[in-house]
């Protein structure tokens, strides 16, 4: 087992850059670790529509490929996040707002509301911000149905 998260960081950063050179994009690919996730910014290039692909799926993509073969690799950390661009911090800031805007309606309505399916880190954001305003949050459907329902606490 490769142990030393230096090292896992630079291997990363290097498969990353050398798979987005495939693509004939030679980039500095910013690399940074926070527990047990490494973090990969790819800055903004023309190329940013693509690498970021439909509703992120190339992105999820990279992370997913570079995520695998540091589990082959045997490294101690294999979790990625890959952001192009910052477009998944940007749309975290705006799905926030958008929770907010839900949680307060639930507070002041005092009925449920279904939200629409979304992935799992979404729900995450949406989780962690209904129970800082005290709404209970709960994930329900399976697949691409699952979704949240924001219900006021009892």
């Amino acid at each position: 087992m490769n142990n030393s998260n230096e090292e896992a960081i630079q291997f990363a950063k290097k498969y990353l850059e050398d798979l987005l050179s495939f693509f004939g994009l030679n980039t500095d690919v910013q690399a940074t670790n926070d527990d047990d996730l490494i973090q990969l910014n790819i800055p903004s290039t023309h190329m940013n529509g693509f690498l970021i692909g439909q509703r992120g799926e190339n992105m999820r993509a990279f992370q997913y490929l570079t995520s695998l073969t540091l589990k082959n690799k045997e490294y101690s950390i294999t979790r990625i996040n890959v952001d192009v661009a910052e477009y998944k911090k940007q749309r975290a800031n705006r799905l926030k707002e958008r929770a907010e805007t839900w949680v307060k309606e639930v507070k002041k309505s005092k009925t449920p509301k279904d939200l629409e399916p979304m992935n799992a880190a979404d729900r995450r954001v949406i989780h962690q911000l209904a129970s800082e305003y005290g709404i209970k949050s709960e994930s329900r459907g399976e697949g691409r149905d699952r979704h949240i329902v924001l219900s006021p606490e009892d």
